[in-house]
C-alpha cells in the first residue's frame, strides 16, 4: 500500500500537477532553475503528509527526496547527450527504483520471482517477444520475392519506420483479441486499416503494390492470430 500511495504522490507531482512552463525553464535554467525546486517541493508536501500517516517512513522520506533532486538534475544536464525517449524512460525507471527502496526501508519485504514468473507468465513473456521481433522478420522474408521498385514506394511522404511500428501494434492487439475472445475486435481492426489504406491503394493505381500490402497485412495478422490460438491452448495445460 505504501508503494502505492508514493506512486500516486510520484503521478501527481511528476505529471498532473507540473506544467509544461515549469518543464520548459527547468530545461533552460536547469540546476538554476526556481521551477525544478517547486516541483521538488510539491513532491515534498506529498510526501511528508504520508509520513504523517505513516510516522515509519519518515526515515525513508529522505531517500524519496534527494533520490528525485538527483535524477531530476542529471536528465537535465543529459538532455542534449541521450534521445529523449531513452532519458524518459531510464528517469522514470529510477524514480520508480528508489520508491521501492523507500517502501522497503520502511517496511523490508521479499519478492518471491517463482511466484512472479510462472509458467502461464514466461509463455505471454515468449508470445509477446515472438510478435515483435520474429514476426516481423518472417513477414519480411515471406513478401522480399514480392517487393515493388523503390521508386515505387515513397518512403519520403511517411514516418521513418512507421510501417514496422503500426505492424507491431496491430499484432499485439490482435494477439489480445485473441486471448481474450473478441474474435470481433479482430474484424474491426483489420476493417479499420482496410479503410485507411484505401485512399493510399487507389492513389498508387498499382495492382502489385496493392497486392503486397495486402499479403504483408494478412500474414502479420495470421501470425498474430497464430500466436494467440497456440497461447491459449498451451495455457490450459498448466
Amino acid at each position: 500500500m505504501l508503494f502505492i500511495q508514493l506512486l500516486l504522490v510520484h503521478i501527481l507531482g511528476d505529471f498532473v500537477l507540473q506544467p509544461t512552463s515549469w518543464v520548459k525553464n527547468k530545461m533552460k535554467y536547469k540546476i538554476k532553475s526556481n521551477k525544478l525546486y517547486a516541483h521538488i517541493g510539491v513532491h515534498a508536501i506529498f510526501l511528508i503528509f504520508i509520513a504523517l500517516l505513516n510516522p515509519k517512513f519518515w526515515i525513508a522520506l529522505p531517500v524519496v527526496i534527494v533520490s528525485h533532486y538527483l535524477i531530476d538534475i542529471s536528465k537535465l544536464y543529459l538532455q542534449n547527450k541521450i534521445k529523449s525517449t531513452i532519458l524518459f524512460f531510464g528517469d522514470q525507471l529510477l524514480h520508480l527504483f528508489f520508491l521501492g527502496l523507500a517502501t522497503y526501508i520502511t517496511k523490508p519485504f521479499e519478492i518471491d520471482f517463482s511466484k512472479i514468473f510462472t509458467e502461464k507468465v514466461v509463455l505471454l513473456i515468449t508470445a509477446i517477444l515472438f510478435i515483435v521481433f520474429v514476426a516481423p522478420i518472417l513477414i519480411q522474408l515471406i513478401v522480399k520475392q514480392w517487393e515493388p521498385e523503390k521508386d515505387k514506394l515513397d518512403h519520403k511522404q511517411s514516418l521513418k519506420e512507421a510501417g514496422k511500428y503500426i505492424g507491431i501494434l496491430e499484432r499485439l492487439f490482435v494477439f489480445m483479441f485473441i486471448i481474450f475472445d473478441k474474435w470481433e475486435g479482430v474484424g474491426f481492426l483489420l476493417a479499420a486499416k482496410s479503410i485507411f489504406r484505401f485512399g493510399d491503394l487507389t492513389t498508387a493505381k498499382d495492382r502489385k503494390l496493392t497486392e503486397y500490402i495486402l499479403i504483408g497485412t494478412l500474414i502479420s495478422f495470421g501470425l498474430a492470430i497464430l500466436a494467440g490460438l497456440i497461447y491459449k491452448n498451451v495455457i490450459q495445460l498448466f
